[in-house]
């Protein structure tokens, strides 16, 4: 039987909060490295009417727009879910953030919550840039920001925009540029 490769989504979120459930995901954002034709991204109605104005101002969303616009969080959730799964046909979707911490934190309680489970797995692990990085060069965790590894890189114009969809793209484009140089 042939292993099918792996593919890793890099994946973005944009929230109102520190945490979800009190606060909510506003947008999330998915790109699988080395495949810039496969990626997702949608919009989420907000969960709860709490927010925190500052982490609100980060992303630029409008959340009076997406209260009346953007779809219900079970309705993004399983949409994103079949995108993952659809994966499946040409690769094992891994987790893919920068730091899988937030993004993952997010994604796993958001896939659980709204569609009973996660298609990245039952405990939502996945890999972390900064300590993939960290591992890969064996440089300290203070080297590891995402500007850090872009420069070691030699990766200019590629922005970080805080839009969930362009932010996973800039990911995967970072993690593919990443693997190419450990060879």
């Amino acid at each position: 039987m042939t292993r099918l490769p792996e593919l890793y989504v890099a994946v973005d979120v944009e929230a109102d909060g520190p945490i979800p459930g009190p606060y909510s995901m506003l947008s999330l954002g998915m790109a699988v490295a080395g495949r810039p034709d496969l990626t997702f991204y949608t919009e989420l109605r907000p969960i709860s009417e709490e927010f925190v104005p500052q982490a609100l101002a980060v992303s630029g969303l409008d959340r009076d727009r997406l209260l009346r616009e953007a779809p219900a969080a079970d309705e993004a959730m399983r949409a994103a879910a079949k995108w993952v799964n659809g994966l499946r046909a040409i690769g094992r979707p891994v987790f893919l953030a920068a730091p899988a911490v937030w993004d993952g934190m997010f994604v796993h309680w958001y896939f659980v919550r709204f569609v009973g489970h996660s298609p990245f797995g039952s405990t939502g692990s996945g890999v972390d840039l900064r300590s993939w990085w960290m591992g890969a060069t064996g440089v300290e965790w203070a080297e590891t920001r995402k500007g850090r590894i872009k420069h070691a890189l030699g990766l200019t114009g590629v922005p970080h925009t805080h839009h969930a969809g362009e932010d996973a793209a800039e990911l995967a484009q970072v993690f593919e540029a990443a693997m190419k140089r450990r060879g």
